[in-house]
């Protein structure tokens, strides 16, 4: 079997969390290059890693980057992306700079991955809250074409980053305490005990930029330009996976069970959607929650249900982890797919 040179540029939580996914799912390593702003050791799961400094020359004899990205701000990989290129490696992005660039494929392996024939060097991987909506959309859509989503998600702090992790277990200490709440800093209100819908930039169009990049992001992975996508983005005192609540129309009615056979079918998707009450507990529910998803690689969908007030209506909940299926896997699977492709050249 060939083996690969793969770098990771950043080791913040989602380049650790990519190097954990190389290891975890044995990918072919020829070598593990660390590239950072700064050299550095560290240590990810009791093991030592040293890290370079991310400079062109660092991409040197590198096949594939793997380059963590920044959410919200220009990523390492606009200024070493076309370095790393030059030197013969393809690039994956995490960050949002080249997401929406029509030169660039936008992919969700089980999606779109014929998409990945047509890269020039980068592929872009999707938003965290995008990437776990195409992933159980792709396969309603399948079946009977999405005519219309409306989503709303219930998104966890580790997609801001870890200082905002820390942030909040520093207000819930603080509550529990009964002393003043921290200094705002990477969460602009206080979030424990609460939620906030107004996490994000807002746009002239009333919107949030984390919203709007679902809407533009999701209709790019479908192939769907004018799909009518409604999103509203939330924040919630979660540390580890976010959940989506799910509404779609579609040309023709899609049953309970038509979706779930479907779902269930789809590569990496996960049902736990148990609706059936015992005597013992006549209340008894079960579905997916961010507990379920931690660390996990599957997306998990629950409450499916058909909309009682609209023929061609279907609802469902899903979770799945931000820094996993939303992040580092998902890159990681794209550097699969180019291999099972033969999209990159063989090793020497």
């Amino acid at each position: 079997m060939d083996a690969y040179h793969v770098a990771v540029v950043g080791v913040g939580a989602v380049g650790q969390e990519m190097v954990r996914v190389l290891r975890q799912r044995r990918f072919p390593l020829r070598e593990l290059r660390l590239l950072a702003r700064t050299g550095r050791e560290i240590e990810i799961d009791g093991e030592r890693y040293s890290v370079q400094v991310a400079a062109p020359e660092a991409f040197e004899g590198i096949q594939i980057a793997l380059f963590a990205g920044t959410e919200g701000e220009k990523g390492a990989a606009v200024t070493l992306a076309e370095e790393a290129i030059r030197r013969g490696a393809v690039v994956i992005d995490n960050g949002s700079d080249f997401r929406l660039d029509p030169r660039v494929p936008l992919v969700v392996p089980e999606v779109n991955g014929d998409t990945l024939a047509d890269h020039r060097g980068i592929i872009a991987n999707p938003n965290c809250s995008t990437a776990q909506l195409v992933h159980v959309l792709k396969p309603i859509h399948d079946l009977a074409r999405l005519r219309r989503v409306i989503v709303s998600t219930y998104q966890s702090i580790s997609g801001a980053g870890g200082g905002a992790v820390t942030e909040l277990e520093a207000q819930v200490r603080a509550l529990v305490a009964g002393a003043p709440l921290p200094p705002f800093q990477n969460i602009p209100a206080q979030l424990a005990m609460n939620v906030l819908p107004s996490c994000w930039r807002f746009l002239e169009n009333g919107f949030q930029d984390e919203e709007w990049k679902m809407v533009a992001e999701t209709r790019k992975i479908l192939g769907e330009p004018d799909l009518a996508v409604t999103p509203t983005t939330v924040r919630v005192p979660v540390i580890r996976g976010h959940g989506e609540s799910i509404y779609l129309e579609t040309e023709r009615k899609v049953t309970v069970d038509e979706a779930r056979a479907a779902l269930a079918a789809f590569p990496g998707i996960r049902i736990i959607d148990d609706t059936s009450p015992t005597e013992r507990d006549p209340h008894r529910r079960t579905a997916p929650t961010p507990l379920d998803a931690a660390h996990r690689d599957e997306t998990f969908v629950g409450r499916i249900r058909e909309d009682p007030h609209a023929p061609n209506g279907l609802c469902l909940w899903c979770v799945a982890d931000n820094l996993r299926k939303g992040a580092a896997l998902n890159a990681v699977q794209i550097a699969e797919e180019l291999i099972r492709r033969g999209l990159l050249g063989s090793t020497a």
